[in-house]
């Protein structure tokens, strides 16, 4: 079961850490012209922080793991990125982007595993 949760861990990084850095990157007209039309919603500022919190969040599932430093972090990582989809739902929710929430709730619910299993009973510290 451990190898799982490893693997979710891995996914999510992979998943929230190129979003981020993308996020960090572009401009909110750039991300509009990728497809991302939730982007002019948001201010410059608020794009940027959503995108370093999903680079330190998919960072931190798995960094603490591979050193062994502070593994209390990945489930506080993982029950922020749940946390951060919630308001991503929301947000295509409110703009009528119902097929995109699909995604939310995967990895919401992916998330959600981790940070349960690893504040329980495959916990890391």
């Amino acid at each position: 079961m451990s190898f799982v949760i490893w693997l979710l861990q891995i996914v999510l990084a992979a998943t929230f850490i190129p979003s981020g850095i993308s996020k960090l990157l572009l401009t909110p007209t750039q991300l509009v012209d990728r497809g991302l039309d939730y982007a002019e919603d948001y201010s410059y500022r608020s794009l940027k922080t959503i995108g370093v919190l999903e680079v330190l969040g998919g960072a931190a599932l798995v960094l603490p793991t591979l050193f062994g430093v502070l593994p209390t972090l990945v489930p506080l990582a993982a029950t922020g990125l749940a946390a951060l989809m919630v308001g991503a739902g929301i947000t295509h929710h409110r703009r009528g982007e119902h097929r995109v929430i699909a995604v939310n709730a995967v990895l919401f619910t992916l998330a959600l595993i981790v940070a349960v299993t690893r504040f329980g009973p495959y916990s890391l510290g």
